[in-house]
Order: structure tokens, then sequence, then C-alpha cells
């Protein structure tokens, strides 16, 4: 299936096109989809817009190898785990449309990554293999093609000091910054900043008692000196990602779309402004599934932006145990 017109989308009948497009190929191209859609009696010729595409559960990631057609998978992205724990994979059959969907994100929210410094802070990250987060924000630190751009482990104190050289050089620079790594830094040193824009992509992971993002943010707001604090949102089961601009609001690209469902009847769709679980299509997932059903739990406004309140931590989405029969 051709990929280039998912990220040509200028408007809401262009988006439910491609999302039909998608779902048709995914039910034949997808063995565990076609499973799923079969499973609950839906099939392409019952599905006339995208609020009837049924969402495989995030779990199946963790369980099944989640492919669609016939592309050599050329990198398999892992989550984040506890020891022993089963962590997600993502079969990525075609690379270059992961780097066009967050090239293109990043320049639809923030422009050219030449135009900023890019400093990360990924600890827990560059520490294990098949981070799709490290992969993105190393291939923004190359194309901002600026010497001073680059990771950092836990020498905050260098990055400290070249925070303060770009401030004095009035340079735009972002710093991303896994949370719990940014509060480090924020407990330590008072780096007030004009021209650095604070961005972080969440995780706790055991290292600090869990906050809730008001707390993340006032803490980071107080110690950077800043009126906002970004956030982007992504997951290893995606291609594409959200971003904040502040106060926790998560707008989507073009090709990306979140819903949210009955936190009690998992197939239920909601109205907007309810709070329930997450669902995303994803268009960019073109090779593994664009329908996805999260354990994050959420709320979608009128103007699609949404926030994120929290998770199903132990919950099982009805048609998990499927596979298993």
């Amino acid at each position: 299936m051709n990929h280039t017109e998912i990220f040509s989308i200028q408007s809401e009948t262009d988006f439910e096109q491609q999302a039909l497009l998608v779902f048709n190929y995914q039910y034949k191209e997808n063995l565990v989809y076609n499973e799923f859609c079969d499973y609950l009696n839906i099939r392409p010729e019952h599905v006339k817009n995208s609020n009837q595409i049924p969402f495989l559960p995030i779990q199946f990631f963790k369980t099944h190898k989640i492919v669609s057609g016939k592309h050599k998978v050329e990198q398999v992205f892992s989550s984040s785990g506890t020891t022993g724990s089963i962590t997600s994979k993502h079969y990525v059959g075609q690379l270059a449309i992961y780097e066009e969907s967050y090239l293109k994100a990043f320049q639809h929210f923030y422009g050219n990554p030449q135009e900023y410094v890019i400093l990360a802070l990924l600890p827990s990250y560059l520490e294990r293999e098949g981070s799709s987060l490290i992969y993105m924000v190393d291939d923004l630190i190359k194309k901002s093609e600026h010497p001073e751009s680059g990771f950092y482990l836990y020498n905050l104190q260098e990055l400290v000091e070249k925070l303060k050289l770009l401030e004095h050089r009035k340079q735009k620079t972002l710093l991303i910054g896994v949370t719990f790594a940014l509060l480090d830094l924020a407990e330590h040193y008072q780096i007030p900043v004009e021209n650095t824009l604070i961005m972080e992509t969440g995780g706790m992971k055991g290292r600090r008692k869990e906050m809730i993002r008001e707390e993340v943010h006032a803490l980071l707001k107080k110690s950077f000196q800043t009126p906002k604090i970004h956030s982007e949102y992504g997951m290893t089961e995606l291609l594409s990602q959200a971003y904040s601009k502040g106060d926790g609001i998560f707008f989507t690209p073009p090709w990306m779309k979140v819903l949210t469902r009955d936190p009690e009847d998992a197939l239920t769709a909601q109205k907007t402004g309810s709070t329930g679980g997450i669902n995303i299509i994803d268009l960019a997932n073109i090779n593994s599934c664009a329908f996805i059903a999260t354990q994050d739990l959420g709320k979608v406004y009128e103007d699609g932006s949404f926030e994120v309140l929290g998770r199903f931590d132990h919950s099982d989405i009805r048609g998990c145990n499927l596979m298993a029969l």
C-alpha cells in the first residue's frame, strides 16, 4: 500500500478516506487483526466510517507479531519493562515511514530541526536497546546539524553548563528529557531559560514516586523559570507522536487521531469531553496496526486535542484473550 497520501492529509474527509483504505488493507494483510475483527464479527463491508473500525488491544504487541503485508522487517522496537516482564515489540517494515512521520510531525509543531540545538536527557532509554524514542531523537539531533546537539546520561553538571552557554548566546534550544531525569536536574540546579523549550516525555519507571502532571510541571516551571513545559506523547507501538506546548493538552499531526472508549465497555465509543480509555488511529502504522486501544485514560476535546489522565494499570481490554483460545 502506498503511504505517500497519508502524509498529505489536509482535511477530515481526507483522513476518513485514508483510514478506511488502511483498515481494508490491514483486515486483508494482518492475520492477527483479521482474526480479531472476525471474532467481533466486524468485516470491511460493515465499516462505513472510522468510528466503526475495531481497535486492537495494545497488549497484543506483547504476545503476537503484529505485521501487515510482506515487507521485510527492518527494525524491531521494544518497550521498557521491569526485570522478567513481557515487553511489547513493534516490527517495523519500512523505517523510512517512521522517519517521515516523526520528522513531518516535528516540523508541523516546531519547525525545522536545524533551527534548534537539541539536547536529550534520556538515561533510562539510552541504557537499553530497541527504543523508538532514542531512534527518533538521535535522528533529529543529526538533522539539527548543530555541533552542540547531543545526548546526556547522568552528567548533569555538563548539561547545565551547556544550557547556560546556549542561553548566553540566545540560541534556540530544545531540551527533551524523561520526566524523572528532568526532575533530578530541576532539584539540583536553578536554570532560568528564555530561549530553551523544556519537553518531557513522561516516565518514572520506579525511579521516583509517581506524581501528577501538574506537580511535575510546577516543579519544572519553577526551576527553569519558564511559563510552559512541553510534552511528547508516543509509544513503542506507534510510529507517530502527539505534542503539547503546555498544560498537558496534546495535539496530533493530521494523520493521527485520538478517541476515547467507555471504560466499562471497550467496544463502545464515547462522545468528546468524557473520560475514557484512549484509542489511537496512527495511519503511519501501515505495516503493523493503525488502530490501537491503549491502556491510557484520557479526555478528548472538540478541537481534537486531548489530555492523558492516567492508566488502566491491570486492566484487560475485552477481546484480549481471543488468541489464547
